[in-house]
């Protein structure tokens, strides 16, 4: 239940930092925002500070959050002199509050690896001897006895110390008959001849290494790059995995609330460091996520303010708002079948 719970808030907690990004970037232009809830459902406390337009709540379901910005619903009628609603501010303002979502998420995810990389990054080496993790699918090895846990002391009559080692005695030996002498609890095993698959130029036996963490803390300049960089190579990663499912047209890649908090949940019984880690990959993906040019998403309202700055004119209220409905129920479409699948699987 603790695990859960921390699940739950991590997530929460990411969805808090995305409205407040487009809570602080609206009120940064004036533009009035009229209630800021955390979770859903009967409204357990409020709060409005004085002089402030925002009602700040929480309700009965403190699960995920949102703001309401005044005038920001297409469909609405609003009044035209009224300086303080979204729709009778600039295409800057209207952009940047659009976009302060995706930001709060972004800056949130470098924060959290800047915060990793200074107190202890995470390098997961290969341990010393060479233990056997896990075998690829087609693995000669394990088709010639190999198991998980096993322990590779010599190959080919040289001694391995470590993955390294394998690999370089392994390499040029590709269709060739090779001895490896392995250790299984504690015992030798009679030599076990192997024939190095040939993958590429190299041979290889289909074998990966246990692996240890080992924690480093970087440099503040280090730190500092890492925290700009990492998360920016995981949005290319992401990208390519969505270009890879569309292909497929699968959605097989996509995790829901369950499985996000399912995972969540695991990772926290790791304790902080793989907890702070996975809200840092969740938070990266819920900003991409959002500025997909998808209707009801924070990338299809950018997109909208797109065409109003390339044709000079606003688009129809009207159709803008029924493009946004369509497309919020696709997304609820998807989201209950990921959901499904989380919960069934």
């Amino acid at each position: 239940m603790l695990q859960i719970l921390v699940a739950i808030l991590g997530i929460s907690l990411l969805v808090i930092v995305h409205e407040a990004g487009h809570y602080l970037m609206a009120r940064a232009f004036g533009i009035r925002v009229t209630r800021f809830s955390v979770g859903f459902g009967p409204v357990l406390a409020k709060y409005q500070p004085k002089n402030s337009p925002t009602v700040f709540q929480v309700c009965a379901i403190p699960f995920l959050a949102y703001v309401m910005i005044a005038g920001m619903n297409p469909a609405d009628e609003f009044d035209p002199n009224d300086p303080s609603l979204y729709p009778n501010k600039g295409i800057l303002a209207r952009t940047l509050t659009i976009f302060g979502g995706p930001f709060a998420n972004y800056l949130a995810a470098s924060l959290m690896v800047f915060g990793l990389a200074m107190s202890g990054w995470r390098e997961d080496l290969p341990t010393h001897p060479m233990v056997v993790a896990k075998f690829d699918t087609d693995s000669i090895a394990a088709k010639s006895g190999m198991q998980v846990g096993d322990v590779v002391l010599e190959a080919n009559g040289r001694k391995v110390a470590d993955v390294g080692e394998l690999i370089k005695v392994t390499a040029p030996r590709a269709g060739k008959p090779t001895i490896y002498v392995v250790k299984r609890d504690g015992k030798l095993l009679p030599p076990i001849t192997i024939v190095p698959k040939a993958k590429g130029e190299r041979g290889v036996i289909g074998v990966w290494p246990k692996l240890e963490a080992h924690y480093q803390p970087l440099s503040l300049r280090d730190s500092a790059v890492l925290a700009v960089t990492l998360p920016y190579k995981l949005t290319l990663a992401n990208l390519g995995n969505m270009a890879d499912l569309v292909r497929r047209r699968s959605t097989e890649g996509i995790t829901g609330p369950v499985g996000m908090g399912k995972l969540v949940a695991e990772q926290a019984e790791q304790g902080v460091y793989a907890l702070v880690w996975v809200l840092m990959l969740i938070s990266v993906a819920l900003g991409l996520f959002n500025l997909l040019p998808v209707p009801a998403l924070d990338g299809g309202r950018l997109m909208f303010l797109g065409y109003e700055v390339i044709t000079r004119r606003r688009p129809n209220e009207r159709i803008e708002a029924a493009v946004h409905a369509v497309g919020l129920i696709f997304l609820l479409g998807v989201i209950a079948l990921v959901t499904l699948r989380d919960v069934v699987g």
